[in-house]
């Protein structure tokens, strides 16, 4: 049976759906600008002023000189390298730490929670971190400096761990008693049962490491060792078309600095664009069992 709405009821539909529709647009239509100005003849889009929703004068030339940057290609490696490393990383620890404080019995439990939680209003600034990491603990000028000092997010522990919390004990109890280990119940029971949680905990780490630059700055002076944010740090605000080819005429070289940074942010954009969609399906539902549960 069809039911039929009130005038008050279609009007909301139709501005709900007036509105999703401009939000759409608004969000959406930075992405397609830099899109087709990648695709876009260098000198044309110089001259070009207005909306922008193909390109002027289609043309690869912009991917072609970013791809034969030793310096894009080499962030590119550097960037997964993080990102498969430190995520993994994120993961095993924050799993650890999340299943730990999530069981009944541990003792200082509230205490060990409320010193992680301290740390997410005080830190001790840049300073001391950088002193921590590049004299105390030997990570300067290394990768492992980009993972090992970011390794647990406290926000996404306390998620992890409200979503451990909520398994009943039944489970745990059973477990143990057909003679499983702590490690055995981590890995086979409470991490199956959490996958929504943690399809968010790899979202969240892996976009947080594939869009991470400022650590890269302050650590690393080995270029061979940048990631591809820095890099594309450097070409979008300081313009320097050393890390380009040097096959264009000098008049050219803004043009196709132009067309450069464009075609740079869909190379660093659309990589982590494409796993959302695998990931979206879990997110609210992670973020609702880690959030609200137990």
């Amino acid at each position: 049976m069809k039911i039929k709405k009130s005038a008050s009821e279609l009007a909301f539909d139709t501005l709900n759906v007036v509105f999703m529709l401009f939000m759409i647009t608004v969000t959406l239509y930075p992405f397609v600008y830099v899109l087709m100005s990648s695709l876009s003849h260098s000198m044309s889009l110089l001259s070009h002023t207005g909306l922008l929703l193909k390109p002027i004068g289609f043309t690869t030339e912009a991917y072609t000189l970013v791809f034969k940057n030793p310096n894009i290609l080499t962030g590119f490696r550097n960037t997964l390298f993080i990102v498969i490393v430190g995520t993994a990383v994120n993961l095993t620890l924050t799993s650890l730490g999340a299943y730990v404080l999530s069981r009944k019995g541990v003792p200082w439990t509230r205490p060990i929670m409320l010193g992680i939680v301290f740390t997410m209003f005080f830190s001790g600034g840049l300073i001391p971190s950088y002193l921590l990491v590049n004299n105390w603990l030997g990570l300067g000028n290394s990768l492992a400096a980009l993972i090992i000092p970011g390794a647990i997010s406290t926000w996404n522990l306390i998620i992890l761990r409200t979503s451990f919390g909520a398994i009943p004990d039944s489970l745990f109890e059973s477990a143990k008693i057909d003679g499983a280990q702590d490690f055995t119940i981590l890995f086979r029971i409470v991490i199956p049962l959490s996958m929504p949680v943690i399809a968010v905990m790899i979202l969240f780490y892996s976009v947080g490491h594939w869009n991470s630059w400022f650590g890269a700055m302050i650590y690393l002076r080995d270029r061979a060792l940048f990631p591809l944010q820095l890099i594309l740090r450097e070409i979008l605000i300081q313009n320097s078309m050393q890390f380009m080819s040097n096959d264009a005429s000098a008049g050219d070289m803004e043009a196709i600095g132009e067309s450069i940074k464009y075609a740079t942010i869909m190379v660093a954009t659309v990589p982590i664009l494409v796993v959302y969609p695998f990931l979206q399906k879990y997110f609210v539902k992670g973020v609702m069992i880690g959030s609200i549960k137990g």
